[in-house]
């Protein structure tokens, strides 16, 4: 429960960006008012939180990695080469 918490948590920080008028906003409110009673009160410590956004970065890093891997192989097929040069963004 506590990953749906995480979920419930995120979703009411980006509510005021997206406003609540908006078509993204209602689409948030709507969700959220269908999640929330799945979600104890206090059940997000904010370990939790930080845990979960956490194990997300290291996900994207890792998805970033392959991406530009698959990238490469790609440019090599097509006859791009590779002269070693590293690609801009490369390895961040």
């Amino acid at each position: 429960m506590q990953k749906l918490g995480v979920v419930v948590k995120q979703l009411e920080s980006i509510l005021p960006e997206l406003g609540a008028g908006s078509e993204a906003g209602q689409a948030v409110l709507k969700a959220l008012n269908s999640l929330v009673k799945f979600v104890p009160a206090g059940s997000v410590t904010p370990a939790a939180q930080k845990n979960s956004i956490e194990a997300q970065q290291r996900n994207m890093a890792q998805n970033n990695q392959q991406m530009m891997a698959l990238k490469q192989r790609m440019m090599q097929a097509q006859g791009g080469g590779g002269g070693g040069q590293p690609q801009p963004g490369a390895g961040a």
